[in-house]
């Protein structure tokens, strides 16, 4: 994984459970008692490409499917050594424990772990793994070299009906190099911002950012039961899979394209007046995503973000270059005129 991992504070000591759902600052800056009124998710799979989960996490309990590890035939993805996907899922879907612990955004969604998620190669296989096994919206908070090998996966992902969610990368204040999946257009980018509503210095910025979501001091569930804290744009990310989980349970129709509409046009306004390049379209407004009016759907992909590659071409394009046929007569011309200039030749000789 690279710069759009979720970046976390360092040895994390396990958190009393009451006190964490205190620190859970977002669920009243978005609303989210009121979103889960009208939504929950209800069944819902999420794809979290990522660690793995900790599926015995007492938050998770329910929640989480068996999964997958790309790298070992058999293997689940219901494991985690690392705790970063696990604090995603936790995010998106955690249960909670009445008032204790954490609960996600969309408490009734279903987590549908795999990993690994630090290689293009594998990424790709995880994002067709998931569309085989029924994701309705992939979660990628991480950050990778741009691949034809995960594009060609994400464009399939995406034709499929699937919600495809990233992280923009947390290099925002250093060489705010595009990372991707985020910067494909096919794929909603996510940027960062704190409890102010102001985007974070960390977070990447340019046509690649959808919208902005929380992404600093956010309480995740860890491994093994506890807590940690972490901050970056992958929290920012999983906020806005959980959102999408939310929709479509509401309306379950909708396309890929049409839910993120409905998540940009209906985005809080931020910076510049209109779409800039570090707010994106605004700040995530959950209860509106779920109640204002569906938005015209745009022809364009979901975001403004780096161009998409070009399709590749074959023989049936119709501006598929010089048809075969010329260079065929034209090699045929080229071998008559070169055996009468042999014949000229050898008569020439002779006179």
């Amino acid at each position: 994984m690279l710069a759009a991992v979720a970046l976390v504070a360092p040895a994390p000591a396990p958190a009393r459970a009451d006190s964490v759902r205190d620190k859970l600052w977002y669920l009243d800056s978005l609303d989210v008692a009121a979103a889960q009124r009208i939504s929950k998710g209800s069944d819902v799979v999420v794809a979290v490409l990522d660690t793995g989960v900790d599926a015995k996490h007492p938050d998770l309990k329910g929640a989480v499917l068996a999964g997958n590890n790309t790298t070992r035939p058999g293997a689940t993805g219901n494991a985690d050594t690392e705790g970063h996907g696990t604090g995603m899922a936790g995010i998106i879907a955690a249960r909670g424990r009445g008032d204790r612990g954490v609960v996600g955004i969309a408490p009734a969604a279903k987590i549908l772990p795999i990993r690994p998620a630090d290689d293009p190669y594998f990424a790709a296989d995880g994002i067709r793994w998931a569309v085989r096994h029924g994701a309705k919206v992939i979660n990628m908070s991480f950050g990778l070299p741009d691949s034809e090998t995960l594009h060609s996966a994400i464009r399939e992902a995406s034709d499929a009906g699937v919600v495809l969610v990233s992280s923009v990368g947390n290099t925002g204040d250093k060489d705010n190099k595009p990372d991707y999946p985020g910067a494909y257009p096919e794929v909603i980018g996510v940027g960062a911002v704190g409890r102010d509503g102001k985007v974070a210095k960390f977070s990447q910025h340019g046509p690649q950012v959808d919208l902005v979501a929380p992404g600093v001091d956010i309480e995740q569930a860890g491994l093994y039961g506890t807590y940690r804290n972490g901050f970056g744009s992958s929290n920012s990310a999983a906020v806005v899979s959980g959102a999408a989980a939310l929709i479509l349970a509401e309306f379950p129709d909708l396309t890929p394209q049409q839910v993120a509409d409905r998540l940009s046009s209906t985005a809080k306004d931020k910076g510049d007046k209109g779409r800039d390049d570090y707010y994106g379209h605004g700040e995530l407004d959950l209860v509106k995503a779920l109640t204002a009016p569906q938005p015209s759907s745009s022809s364009a992909p979901p975001t403004a973000g780096a161009p998409a590659a070009a399709p590749p071409t074959s023989a049936s394009d119709s501006d598929g270059g010089i048809p075969p046929l010329v260079f065929i007569g034209a090699g045929l011309l080229l071998l008559l005129l070169a055996v009468l200039a042999v014949t000229m030749a050898i008569r020439r000789s002779r006179a």
